[in-house]
């Protein structure tokens, strides 16, 4: 099972676990507002899929469910714009 994710793949922003403006693709990468109104037709730039909002954790979950640790950073995906 994949965790949530603490951060944007792209720009490196932490994330809040209740933050509504995220999206992921069906893979969980996961990218802020910011950086998904530059990809090209709104699509994610590792896969070209479909990009959704992702579901929210409320602190309470979070207590017993904690978010990932673990950051992924591509840089990369700038050239994907």
């Amino acid at each position: 099972m994949l965790e949530m994710r603490p951060n944007c793949e792209c720009c490196d922003r932490d994330l809040s676990p209740e933050d509504t403006s995220v999206s992921i693709c069906s893979f969980e990468c996961t990218w802020c507002a910011d950086c998904v109104a530059t990809f090209r037709g709104g699509r994610c730039p590792n896969c070209g899929g479909d990009l959704t909002p992702r579901p929210t954790r409320s602190a309470e979950k979070c207590a017993s469910n904690p978010v990932s640790t673990v950051r992924v950073h591509n840089p990369d995906c700038l050239s994907a714009r």
